[in-house]
């Protein structure tokens, strides 16, 4: 069935850019038509951030994350440059019946931005017209609702849930879950060492687009989720 841009059949499409590597639908990882079988599917979905905005195909977080325990787990990478929660949530119901993920990472966009279905899904941020009526509560409440979501699809599924943070860490409103706290990709790097001394570099560790975030901030972002969920990833 398919109600508007809402589809159990089919993801919705993604965004083509250039210089990515990107399936047939415009996600940054392999085509799923046919499936491979053998392993668990892990989905991972989130904003510009995850899917590496400026960074190599082997420089995003998603691509260090996807080199933990590989003989059990397969990584799909759906994240979509400019994405709310709202087409976070709408991409992984989406992938119910392509993907069937038994595993589900969410690392959640700014909770400001929203979903607009006029003649095509439009991605707004705060500081767009149609949301000068939104505040920090309705921001606040909409990122619960599909938090929820998130949560009902993996209780109907008998999926684990994970989730992180772009930007700004909300972990303080979803306390219980698996959530990745006070760390973000944002603020993740540099860092101080076990000696108290800041990792030495000489540029900030920007993407090739001069505004996302660089490979050491995705490495480490990588390795605090590994370190941290590791254990449940299997």
């Amino acid at each position: 069935m398919k109600f508007g841009f809402y589809s159990d059949k089919e993801l919705p499409d993604g965004v083509e850019l250039d210089g990515y590597r990107l399936n047939s639908h415009g996600y940054r990882c392999p085509e799923w038509t046919p499936m491979p079988d053998g392993k668990k599917n892990v989905v991972v979905l989130g904003c510009s951030h995850t899917f590496g905005q400026g960074n190599k195909d082997d420089g995003h977080w998603v691509h260090f994350l996807s080199q933990h325990n590989t003989d059990r787990l397969r990584y799909w990478n759906l994240g979509q440059p400019g994405a709310s929660a709202d087409k976070v949530v709408r991409i992984l119901y989406g992938c119910e019946k392509i993907i069937d993920p038994r595993i589900i990472i969410v690392c959640w966009p700014a909770w400001s931005r929203r979903e607009k279905l006029h003649t095509y899904a439009q991605s707004q941020s705060s500081h767009d017209e149609e949301l000068k009526y939104e505040n920090n509560l309705t921001d606040k409440n909409n990122f619960l609702k599909n938090v929820f979501f998130v949560e009902k699809f993996a209780e109907k599924n008998n999926a684990k849930t994970f989730h992180c943070f772009a930007q700004d860490s909300y972990h303080e409103h979803i306390k219980g879950l698996n959530v990745l706290e006070h760390y973000t990709i944002k603020n993740c790097w540099p860092f101080w060492d076990k000696f108290n001394q800041r990792v030495p570099y000489n540029e900030p560790s920007l993407a090739s687009d001069g505004e996302h975030y660089g490979v050491e901030h995705h490495e480490r972002f990588a390795k605090l989720f590994v370190d941290y969920f590791g254990k449940k990833l299997k």
